[in-house]
């Protein structure tokens, strides 16, 4: 945080860092991040937080993470989320204004932009089923809880910039049964098209794995489980891993 924007005050809290910052750190360690890079926004009502939390991810050369903006409040947050466009926002559920719900639904034309989406990914000290509920219902790609390893949040953030859904592990089972379905035909012929090891993959990406894990845990190459998600989309006559997941969920197959 610069000495600027602490002297600002509450009021001035919500800051735009330069695009250009860091670039030629960002150059010098591209072999580090193997060239991924993601613009990111913190929002969050504890300065001491967001500076913790930047001071983790933000170093841009070794984790290919910029932090781009931050704000301490919902309209703050609106502002710097909208001038700055980042592709993944570090969302608190509990914040002035309104809370992360507020921020998600004023962001909604933002999360929908076909050609640049901006996802959030919850990031709170809570672990409640009513909160993790309500900002995924808003919207939220994820949730995780602040007991996070700074390397778990940048693997979530980049997870989450990709499209997947990230889960803190307790917090997955909140989801599944606020989406699950109580009407599920026993016999399902969509499911039937599938073979055994699509429904396999099926699961685990309605779980939140990356395609990577599904291959550990598979023991298959991330080609293959590419293969079998392409196959399982086309089967069932769906667009992408978000749509899978709800699919699955439907059906309690997860």
């Amino acid at each position: 945080m610069s000495d600027a924007t602490e002297a600002n005050g509450t009021a001035g809290e919500a800051e735009v860092t330069g695009p250009g910052r860091d670039a030629a750190k960002a150059a010098e360690g591209a072999e580090g991040t193997a060239g991924r890079h993601v613009r990111v926004v913190l929002v969050d009502d504890h300065r001491m937080f967001r500076t913790g939390v930047q001071a983790e991810i933000g170093q841009t050369a070794r984790t290919g993470v910029e932090v781009v903006g931050e704000a301490p409040d919902v309209d703050q947050a609106v502002a710097v989320i909208t001038r700055t466009r980042p592709e993944v926002v570090l969302l608190d559920v509990h914040l002035p204004g309104g809370g992360g719900v507020e921020v998600l639904r004023r962001s909604a034309a933002l999360m929908a932009d076909p050609e640049q989406p901006v996802r959030f990914l919850a990031l709170s000290v809570s672990d409640a089923a009513e909160d993790v509920i309500g900002v995924i219902r808003g919207g939220a790609r994820g949730y995780v809880t602040k007991t996070i390893t700074g390397s778990d949040l940048i693997d979530s953030i980049f997870r989450v910039q990709e499209g997947d859904a990230v889960f803190s592990p307790r917090l997955a089972g909140f989801v599944l049964d606020a989406f699950a379905s109580t009407d599920a035909p026993p016999v399902d012929e969509d499911l039937d098209r599938l073979t055994q090891r699509e429904r396999e993959v099926l699961r685990l990406i309605a779980r939140g794995y990356a395609y990577k894990e599904i291959g550990k845990q598979l023991f298959i190459s991330v080609k293959t489980v590419e293969s079998h998600v392409s196959a399982v989309l086309r089967k069932l006559q769906l667009s992408n891993r978000h749509e899978l997941t709800r699919w699955a969920t439907a059906r309690r197959l997860v």
